[in-house]
C-alpha cells in the first residue's frame, strides 16, 4: 500500500501542478492566445478552460473535496488532454506538440488507477476491522 500511496501522491501532485501551470500561462501567455488561434478555437475558450483547470486542479487536491466531484475533474481532464492530442495532430502540429498532452494523460491516468486501488484497499480493511 505504501508504494501505491506514493506513486498516488507523486502523479496526482504532477497533475495539479501542470494544471496550475497551465492556467497561469493560459491567462497570462500572450504566446497561448496565438496557438489558440492557430488551432482555430475562440479566445474564449483559452479562458474558459484555464479557469476549469484551476478549479479541477483543487478538486484533486483538496482532500475534503468529494468523491464524486474528483471522478469529474478527472473525466474533464482525460477529455481535455485526449482532445488536445486530437487537434494537435489535426491542424499537422509536430509530433513534439502531441507529446505534452499524452505524457500529462499518462500521467493522470496512473493517478487515477493508483486512486482506486488505495480506496478498494481502504475498503478490504474496513472489512477486515
Amino acid at each position: 500500500m505504501k508504494t501505491t500511496k506514493i506513486i498516488y501522491l507523486i502523479s496526482t501532485g504532477l497533475v495539479v501542478l501542470g494544471m496550475v501551470a497551465s492556467f497561469f500561462n493560459y491567462l497570462f501567455n500572450p504566446i497561448m492566445v496565438q496557438g489558440y488561434q492557430h488551432i482555430g478555437f475562440p479566445d474564449w475558450f483559452r479562458v474558459e478552460l484555464g479557469i476549469a483547470k484551476l478549479l479541477g486542479a483543487l478538486a484533486l487536491a483538496i482532500p475534503a473535496v468529494p468523491a464524486r466531484v474528483k471522478e469529474w475533474a478527472y473525466a474533464c481532464f482525460f477529455v481535455n488532454f485526449f482532445s488536445a492530442i486530437l487537434a494537435h495532430y489535426f491542424v499537422g502540429d509536430a509530433l513534439g506538440n502531441q507529446i505534452a498532452p499524452f505524457v500529462l494523460l499518462l500521467i493522470l491516468v496512473t493517478s487515477y488507477i493508483t486512486r482506486e486501488k488505495l480506496i478498494k484497499q481502504q475498503i478490504g480493511e474496513t472489512k477486515i476491522s
